[in-house]
C-alpha cells in the first residue's frame, strides 16, 4: 500500500492547545479523528507525540489508523498497532451489567441506551466508533446477554 504524501508544516499549529485537548477527549472519538488528521498538517515534536500517543492507546481503531498514517506521512518508523478485540474500555461487561440491573425490572432497550449514554458516555462513544454499523446489534445483544435485576 503506498500512502499518499501531502505537505505539512514544520510549525506547531495556531490552536495548539485547543487540538490537544480534542485529541484526548475520551467521550467523543469523532472529534480524536478530526484533531489527529488536523495535527497531521503539522510536523512538530509535539504533534508527532500526540500521534503517537493516540496510535497506541486510542480505544477506536480507526483513530489509530489514522494517527498510523500522519506519522508515516511525516516519515516516522512506526508500526500499525494490531486491532483490539477485546474489552475497549476496562470493565466494561461489568459496567453494562450494573447500568441494567440500576433500571426497573420492565426496562426497554432503548430505556438501557439513554441510560448508559448519560452515564458512560466514554463507553457509549468508543464502541460505537469501534463498531460502526454493528454498534446497534452489539449494544442489544450486551443488554439481552446481561442479567436482570433481582428483589431482595
Amino acid at each position: 500500500m503506498k500512502l499518499t504524501q501531502h505537505n505539512y508544516k514544520e510549525e506547531v499549529p495556531p490552536n495548539y492547545d485547543e487540538l490537544k485537548k480534542a485529541a484526548n477527549r475520551m467521550a467523543n472519538w469523532k472529534e480524536r479523528l478530526a484533531a489527529v488528521e488536523e495535527l497531521g498538517n503539522w510536523k512538530t515534536e509535539h504533534t508527532i507525540s500526540i500521534l503517537l500517543n493516540r496510535m497506541k492507546n486510542d480505544p477506536v481503531y480507526q483513530v489509530q489508523e489514522a494517527a498510523y498514517e500522519m506519522l508515516r506521512n511525516f516519515g516516522e518508523n512506526v508500526e500499525m498497532p494490531e486491532r483490539n478485540e477485546h474489552e475497549l474500555i476496562k470493565d466494561t461487561h461489568k459496567v453494562l451489567i450494573r447500568i441494567k440491573k440500576s433500571l426497573p425490572a420492565d426496562h426497554t432497550y432503548a430505556d438501557f441506551k439513554e441510560k448508559l449514554q448519560k452515564m458512560r458516555s466514554d463507553i457509549y462513544d468508543t464502541y460505537k466508533g469501534d463498531k460502526g454499523d454493528d454498534f446497534e446489534a452489539w449494544l442489544e445483544a450486551q443488554w439481552k446477554a446481561a442479567p436482570v435485576r433481582t428483589k431482595r
